[in-house]
């Protein structure tokens, strides 16, 4: 190559240098000039990290398909489910029993990193004491017992409400003037039943006598088929029970008597035998306490829900219940709603003859949690575990 094209090279190398700083500078000016350039868009809020779903557990009694109790509590996990969708994972252990093994039940329920834990039985009281003390940072919810703590609630049904109501069918539809109930566990709960159901009937019929035989458990089909036949056999021509599932109600289908379901709809167990069903709904409260407890304002105490707050109802009222004793019981209901109906007022005299109740007086909560007697016309003694 020649020097002449060698420099010519150089030179249009050093020109073409040149024009490229030029444009540089150039497009800085430019840029300068320009508006600032937009921040680049933050990520998508559905890209952070999603919470972690509360864990909540269920301790049963019994089994979920008792007909009763324990498919009443289940009905109302399944319905705080439907409610929070994605938010809960719930679980459940049935047929816990009411001993040194449901603290065991509790804890492993801890163990599992369930952080709201519900006991649907009244024996799990002083377990779940025990496992709250040790687990400050779940939350316990107790059903039917008295005793809180610092992260335990507990919270119950007035399931007299639907045993009075019950009591006045029964009443009215009675030909022997004599009731029957069998109950489960002797405590205020199910004495407070059986004395509400007298009640509801001695409205309507001031004759009628209730007789009382205890299983001493809360599910039991064969001992509350055999409660059952007991009273059956006593005279008592409409059964009543405090008990979990559908045996008092089938064996009153088989001897031609009639009968109550109880906690949950049993009509579909004895077609001819079945009066109503009072049931209880635990899905509203459930709702609350889980609701409580992700918006992070759970606090202790003690809640009471009845048919004021849609927990307590009757349902299914045979075509055999005549118009206007169904109109009495809608009345009642629309009373307990309203607050203008009280079951509880007196005069009530006990089974002594004394008076627990004056005249318009009406018993608060307190007194309703301490009954361990019986109102008169229910025959027999309660018993006192000695």
């Amino acid at each position: 190559m020649t020097k002449l094209s060698k420099r010519t090279i150089l030179k249009a190398t050093s020109w073409a240098a040149l024009a490229a700083t030029a444009a540089l500078v150039g497009c800085g000016k430019k840029e300068e000039a320009a508006a600032p350039a937009a921040e680049p868009a933050s990520a998508p809020a559905s890209a952070a990290a999603k919470p972690e779903p509360l864990k909540v557990a269920f301790a049963y009694v019994g089994p979920v398909g008792d007909a009763g109790w324990t498919f009443a509590h289940d009905n109302a996990r399944k319905a705080v489910e439907a409610e929070f969708g994605d938010k809960i994972v719930t679980s459940f252990v049935e047929n816990v029993p009411e001993s040194a093994d449901a603290e065991r039940v509790m804890r492993d329920l801890v163990g599992q990193g369930n952080k709201l834990i519900f006991g649907t039985t009244f024996g799990y009281m002083e377990p779940m004491l025990k496992v709250a003390a040790d687990t400050p940072d779940v939350k316990f919810e107790h059903a039917t017992g008295y005793k809180t703590a610092a992260n335990l609630r507990t919270y119950d049904s007035r399931t007299y409400e639907g045993a009075y109501m019950a009591g006045v069918i029964a009443g009215s539809m009675t030909k022997s003037n004599v009731l029957g109930v069998v109950g489960s566990i002797p405590i205020p709960e199910v004495i407070r039943n059986i004395n509400s159901f007298t009640l509801g009937a001695q409205s309507v019929n001031p004759k009628v006598k209730t007789k009382v035989v205890w299983v001493n458990k809360w599910f039991d089909p064969p001992k509350e088929g055999e409660g059952a036949q007991s009273l059956i056999s006593g005279g008592a021509d409409v059964l009543f029970q405090n008990t979990d599932s559908s045996a008092v109600l089938q064996k009153a289908e088989e001897k031609g008597k009639f009968a109550f379901g109880w906690d949950s709809d049993m009509s579909k167990y004895a077609a001819n035998a079945h009066l109503a069903s009072a049931i209880i709904n635990w899905a509203p409260y459930y709702k609350k306490a889980v609701k409580d407890t992700l918006e992070g304002s759970w606090q202790t105490g003690g809640v009471w829900w009845g048919v004021k707050e849609g927990a307590i109802d009757i349902v299914s009222v045979s075509d055999k219940v005549p118009a206007d004793v169904k109109a009495k019981v809608d009345a009642i209901k629309a009373g307990l709603t309203d607050g203008s109906f009280s079951i509880w007022k007196g005069p009530i005299v006990g089974q002594d003859g004394k008076e627990v109740l004056k005249k318009d007086e009406v018993a608060d909560d307190k007194f309703m949690g301490g009954i361990n007697f019986y109102v008169k016309g229910v025959e027999g003694k309660v018993p006192t575990g000695k």
